[in-house]
């Protein structure tokens, strides 16, 4: 097969976090794509030194690209940044606009309360962010190559001289992409014709970063590149296929009536960034649909002269589904809040239907029966008043895998009340809360670890896999079916081992001349 560039990994190997790839240009130059934190199982018996150290030699890197802005992804720039790095950190422009929030958060809840020492990190990563336009071409730094590189043999290159990069919409989250990364080292000139311009021989690297599912509510699904040779993708779904968007829809709509019915608290955990606007978008959208049929329900009474002695009894049972005008949605997170306010700047990464929603005066996100907690003593007060009264209530909180923030207080309160709702709608890493809730949940005397805690398991757990951030197996499929020219060599990262190798086994079955390996 061709040539293949040399990149070594830092993570996503054994899991899905810790995303941190090592594309080696030559002997004296690399990029880091991705510097994100160790999470769940992957930092268990590890202190956390062991996991946010900066554990590889730095001295070649000369920029890190990010794809997005979760933590997985750019948790451990600041300790990238400790470590000495002071080349550019190439993002999108919404990106750029996230970055400097996620890593001042994560300062605050993982590292320090220090104001200065936080205002001095965001100050170094605000001067080193770099944003770039979606499908613009931007030059990555190279240093000069050392002086026992040769590249007298053009057949047999050792080290690319020049380097290029692009960032495509992944559809994941707002400002994410994957990465195009082009390749080039100069050729002899031909002897025929001496005046020509030395030729070039390139090799397209395209980091998928993470890929958004497709139909997903609020941005636009990714569009495959037209061409790699190498190819590094996730697999974080490389063994399962969602639920289509009708789908999960219906089925939040189910599990929030059902609730109605014994005025318990849904309890959605989720991500701050990508998830909860989501989910703000769907649950707007099932209570306009809901006030509509209201309206036409109201209509065929007047029409049919019902009485009023039995439009009274009819009330506001949950079958009528009349209390979607009133239910609360409760976003307790002020880092959901600040980003919920990114996406409305950023309207213009939205999609079409999104777009069109806003066109005829809908307000997707900030509706009239949204609200949002956001210090820590009315989040104390919100908990407590929920658990005493008898009206139910959506409640939306970080984390997504219930490991810590605000979710856990509500968690602790309620997830032994069979009253409650619990909805998973993102991916929960091995060894992480919000795996164990969903693992045992439905076995006798189920319990769960919270802050050092046990706790029975007695609400009702429900998984709606097509809320995910992440493409399924189909959507991984067609990244690369969908290719003009598709890679020679595919290398899976960021998956479980039986998701890595269920992906691997698709990708042999469909491109059997392709080089096709688990990252190690």
């Amino acid at each position: 097969m061709d040539f293949k560039p040399e990149i070594v990994h830092h993570g996503a190997v054994n899991g899905v976090t810790g995303s941190c790839h090592q594309l080696n240009i030559h002997n004296s130059s690399s990029v880091l794509i991705d510097c994100g934190l160790f999470q769940g199982a992957e930092v268990s018996g590890k202190s956390g030194a062991d996991h946010l150290t900066i554990g590889f030699d730095i001295s070649n890197i000369t920029a890190l690209i990010v794809t997005h802005c979760h933590i997985d992804h750019v948790g451990r720039i600041p300790y990238l940044l400790a470590a000495g790095f002071t080349g550019p950190i190439f993002c999108t422009e919404a990106t750029a606009s996230l970055l400097p929030l996620v890593i001042e958060d994560a300062l605050k809840v993982g590292v320090t309360r220090d104001k200065s020492l936080i205002a001095a990190c965001i100050k170094l990563l605000k001067r080193q962010i770099k944003p770039i336009a979606y499908k613009q071409w931007f030059e990555l730094p190279v240093n000069e190559i050392l002086s026992s590189y040769s590249s007298s043999d053009s057949s047999d290159p050792v080290g690319y001289q020049q380097a290029k990069a692009k960032f495509q919409p992944a559809g994941h989250i707002l400002g994410s992409a994957y990465v195009e990364i082009d390749l080039a080292i100069p050729l002899k000139k031909s002897s025929a014709s001496p005046k020509d311009k030395p030729l070039a021989k390139k090799h397209r690297v395209v980091f998928s970063g993470d890929l958004g599912a497709p139909y997903a509510p609020l941005l636009p699904a990714p569009k495959s590149p037209y061409r790699a040779d190498t190819l590094i993708i996730e697999s974080t779904y490389g063994d399962k296929n969602h639920q289509s968007r009708k789908q999960r829809r219906q089925n939040l709509q189910r599990v929030i009536e059902r609730a109605v019915a014994d005025n318990g608290v849904v309890l959605i955990p989720a991500f701050s960034i990508g998830r909860t606007q989501e989910l703000l978008y769907e649950l707007e959208q099932i209570i306009f649909q809901q006030h509509k049929a209201q309206q036409q329900r109201a209509l065929q009474q007047k029409s049919k002269q019902v009485g009023s002695q039995q439009a009274s009894k009819a009330g506001t049972k949950p079958e009528d589904n009349s209390f979607w005008q009133s239910i609360e949605v409760i976003v307790d997170s002020p880092m959901a809040a600040n980003f919920t306010e990114q996406y409305k700047q950023f309207k213009n990464l939205w999609d079409a239907e999104a777009k069109q929603k806003v066109a005829t005066g809908r307000h997707p996100l900030n509706f009239s029966q949204l609200y949002t907690i956001d210090d820590h003593k009315q989040h104390l007060s919100v908990v407590k008043a929920l658990a005493k009264r008898n009206k139910p209530a959506i409640v939306i909180a970080a984390s997504g895998m219930c490991a810590g923030g605000r979710m856990v207080n509500y968690l602790k309160q309620f997830i032994s009340d069979t009253s409650t709702d619990i909805l998973f709608v993102g991916y929960q890493a091995q060894g992480t809360p919000g795996r164990d809730i969903q693992k045992y949940a439905r076995k006798h005397n189920g319990y769960v670890i919270l802050e050092g805690k046990q706790y029975d398991i007695r609400a009702t757990v429900h998984t709606i896999s097509g809320y995910s951030a992440h493409a399924d197996q189909a959507g991984l499929v067609n990244f690369v079916r969908r290719m003009r020219h598709k890679p020679s060599y595919i290398k899976i990262v960021h998956g479980d081992e039986q998701a890595k190798k269920s992906l691997q086994a698709c990708y042999q079955g469909l491109y059997p001349q392709a080089d096709i390996e688990i990252a190690e």
